[in-house]
């Protein structure tokens, strides 16, 4: 099967993910009232009050954004969010709003697993939809204030205009989920299947080596190290584990060293090598 054109594969891609976050809003969170950050978060509330389509107020947001990034942050930038910053509006347009779920929690939830799916899936292929990711970018060129927080803090304000129009509980709702999305897209971006990287030090590393390789179920790499205050040289074992073996490895190589130094963390991604 010929491959497709990486240019229609990446537009593809990013239809797709855009009809993921259009479906999320008209679907799940503007039937129940509920602005969840974003400039489709006060698309819905500006719908809430006057009754302006959604299409239309993501188009104004997105317009304004467009001109203060090529005004503010170049030409790179305008032509990155360009595609999103229309096609958004427009798939909002085409896709019919309706209530499909009367549980507001419930349409949250679903709401906000749709809608960071479509999120991670432009992230992936360095896209964007434009609308309120302008302003965390130019805080940080022109104030060095963190991306993070430059969006965290106007996707609370946003949320925050739930309460005089919707109510503390539409509020509560839009918070819980910008946090679900956060950390769906979290996984959606790194992937799934997680594992933990393990560092070891200690005093019984031979036999450690020696138990460990003759289970065969961890990826074994050898550090030479110094040590902080005694500049000695030193080995530190690194196990690449599985999330199921991470706490049978604990326990055997307390069963060898209760004294060992172990400092286990979150591998978000492993390519290459075996766990064989």
């Amino acid at each position: 099967m010929p491959k497709l054109n990486p240019t229609l594969k990446r537009g593809l891609i990013m239809l797709v993910a855009l009809e993921l976050i259009a479906v999320s809003i008209n679907l799940f969170y503007a039937p129940h009232g509920v602005a969840a950050g974003g400039a489709t978060g006060l698309a819905i509330i500006v719908q809430e009050l006057l009754g302006i389509p959604l299409s239309a107020t993501t188009l104004a947001v997105n317009a304004v954004m467009l001109a203060l990034a090529w005004w503010l942050l170049g030409r790179g930038t305008f032509r990155r969010i360009l595609a999103g910053s229309i096609l958004l509006p427009v798939l909002l347009a085409l896709t019919p709003q309706r209530m499909i779920v009367e549980d507001r929690l419930l349409a949250v939830m679903v709401g906000s697993v749709i809608f960071a799916v479509g999120v991670a899936l432009n992230y992936r292929i360095d896209a964007s939809s434009g609308g309120t990711t302008v302003p965390p970018l130019i805080f940080k060129k022109y104030f060095n204030v963190k991306p993070a927080v430059g969006l965290f803090a106007i996707d609370f304000v946003i949320c925050l205009l739930n309460i005089p129009v919707a109510g503390l509980e539409a509020f509560i709702l839009a918070v819980f989920a910008v946090g679900l999305s956060s950390l769906v897209m979290n996984y959606v971006e790194t992937g799934l299947d997680r594992k933990k990287a393990v560092y070891v030090m200690s005093s019984q590393l031979p036999a450690l080596k020696q138990a460990l390789t003759a289970t065969g179920d961890y990826g074994l790499t050898i550090h030479q190290v110094l040590g902080g205050f005694s500049g000695q040289p030193q080995e530190m074992l690194m196990v690449v584990v599985e999330q199921t073996n991470f706490r049978a490895l604990i326990d055997q190589i307390h069963q060898l060293d209760a004294a060992a130094f172990i400092l286990a963390v979150e591998a978000t991604e492993v390519h290459g090598g075996s766990l064989n």
